[in-house]
């Protein structure tokens, strides 16, 4: 098989016609279609069936896309890396969380880590738990914050945080003036759960158990941004990670203890060989001094210690 066939390919997946993926190739239709046709006859796949003259992609077109998507990410991440290089020599920085850390607590830590003042590039994503063991493991990200639900085989890694999961709801919520959540609250009002696989909704329903009691969620969503949303909508009370329910507090979200002992944990991960760059451990020591600043609010928010 050739390159080019295979990106001819590519760009009928992603166009949809033979004479849109032409328009964006810069070639003629029927050079698309003979690099189509050659494809199949090399890797001996039926890629295509031609119905009222277009192509619609069979089951192994679609799986053959996995593929080859996954080829040219990794390639095009190899020319950005060249172009950062070129702008930037060995300046540059990248790095990951989930989201219950993304959204808010990354941004402050970032904007005081003076990256304004810093001649580096920095890259930062939000993304899953999985993806950012994925893209540290396979040398992508100079550091990632996750989740404990995963095998952290193929990295180093330390606990970032642990940290007590708060009740959120709204200020009409009829437990808003309640000092303290119990657990025989969390069964009689309308509950907003973290999905299923989380490790803190694990750890939730492994009290409950020892208690005697199930949770019977009446949404369940994998991020506590949404059991925040939700909450603020009056849809009902749910746990939270605390330090993202911080961002909702302007907006009148309440955070309550629960009586019930259940933490969020947080590991940071870094590739195990090359020590970490000057700039990344400085961004960590500004995220260490970024999070005592955010305990402290939480604390301050639950009239409570965390």
């Amino acid at each position: 098989m050739e390159m080019r066939d295979i990106s001819v390919f590519r760009a009928v997946m992603q166009a949809g016609t033979t004479s849109k993926a032409a328009a964006l190739l810069g070639v003629s239709q029927p050079a698309v279609s003979q690099s189509v046709r050659k494809l199949e006859i090399d890797s001996e796949l039926r890629l295509f069936d031609r119905v009222r003259g277009r192509l619609v992609p069979t089951r192994e077109a679609l799986a053959l896309m996995v593929e080859v998507d996954r080829y040219f990410m990794g390639f095009e991440m190899i020319e950005h890396r060249v172009r950062s290089l070129k702008s930037f020599g060995l300046g540059r920085l990248a790095v990951a969380a989930l989201p219950a850390l993304g959204s808010g607590f990354m941004p402050r830590a970032i904007g005081a880590f003076g990256l304004g003042s810093r001649c580096i590039q920095m890259s930062f994503q939000i993304m899953s738990s999985q993806q950012v063991y994925q893209q540290v493991s396979s040398g992508q990200l100079d550091f990632g914050l996750m989740a404990d639900e995963l095998s952290l085989s193929g990295v180093e890694h330390s606990e970032f945080l642990k940290v007590r999961g708060v009740i959120v709801m709204n200020a009409q919520h009829p437990l808003a003036r309640k000092p303290l959540i119990e657990t025989a609250d969390l069964l009689e009002h309308p509950f907003l759960a973290l999905n299923p696989e989380d490790s803190s909704r694990r750890r939730l329903e492994g009290g409950l158990r020892h208690e005697g009691k199930a949770l019977r969620p009446i949404i369940e969503t994998p991020y506590s941004n949404s059991i925040c949303e939700l909450a603020l909508q009056g849809v009902g009370m749910g746990m939270a990670h605390p330090v993202q329910a911080l961002d909702y507090l302007a907006r009148g979200l309440l955070m309550k203890p629960l009586a019930l002992e259940i933490c969020f944990h947080t590991l940071l991960v870094f590739r195990p060989g090359p020590p970490l760059s000057e700039n990344a451990k400085d961004l960590l020591r500004v995220m260490r001094i970024q999070l005592a600043s955010d305990l402290e609010r939480v604390v301050k928010a639950l009239g409570t210690t965390c």
